[in-house]
């Protein structure tokens, strides 16, 4: 399989000196298109660090990162920001959806901002919600659906770009448990459908046990766990 994003000894540390705190350390990782990624941990373990570094949106203290072959170290700050727009997307604990827009609106928000031709835009994202089962809440804006309706678009505005991975930070953490099973099933259906990655930071572990690995970031690296170890957790 082709691999999307990778990390070479990746290391992270906050602080300097006596008062250093190291969070990764010479951690590797591959992601293959298509594949689902659970990274669980203890609180603190410093899985929002490495996803936020998998993202482009901090700088590891050495190692580096390669999103579609390319190291992000090589790119300025508004190459990174366009390779984001265009082959990673975001799903967030929190759905960080716009108040004052409709759910079509964010959806077709990260397309706008590639420059898609507006009619374009919207089209795409009527037919990214009609797949996460929202077609008749288009007009809706934020405040009018429910927790798990807001996860859907945020996972569908996450999709617009045609993503080669998309990084959730605990994605069912607000919802549920019927909720929670919706997005674990549409997550695994889209990537099928569309040979999307996906890397999901979780404490979920009835989500992280139906992916198609579970790795515990554990005194800063990386350790594969069996699902069934995982689930038991």
């Amino acid at each position: 399989m082709t691999v999307v994003l990778e990390c070479r000894d990746v290391a992270k540390v906050y602080g300097e000196g006596n008062l250093s705190v190291k969070v990764l350390h010479d951690l590797q990782l591959q992601i293959e298109a298509g594949t689902q990624t659970a990274i669980v941990g203890a609180s603190g373990a410093g899985k929002s660090t490495l996803l936020n570094i998998l993202g482009g949106l901090d700088q590891p203290t050495a190692g580096e990162v390669f999103m579609q072959g390319q190291p992000f170290s090589a790119l300025g700050d508004n190459a990174r920001g366009r390779m984001r727009n265009q082959h990673l997307g975001f799903v967030y604990q929190f759905h960080h959806l716009l108040g004052e827009f409709t759910a079509l609106e964010n959806t077709a928000m990260p397309l706008l901002i590639a420059r898609e031709p507006k009619k374009a835009a919207y089209e795409k994202a009527k037919s990214l919600l009609a797949r996460v089962g929202l077609s008749d809440r288009l007009e809706h804006k934020p405040g009018e659906l429910s927790g798990g309706e807001r996860q859907r678009v945020a996972i569908a505005r996450a999709l617009a770009c045609n993503p080669a991975c998309v990084l959730m930070d605990e994605p069912t953490g607000n919802l549920d448990s019927d909720n929670a099973l919706a997005v674990r099933e549409l997550m695994l259906e889209l990537s099928q459908q569309l040979a999307t990655a996906f890397v999901v930071v979780t404490h979920d572990l009835s989500l992280a046990g139906h992916l198609d690995r579970v790795l515990e970031l554990k005194a800063g690296q990386l350790h594969a766990l069996p699902a069934h170890q995982a689930a038991a957790s």
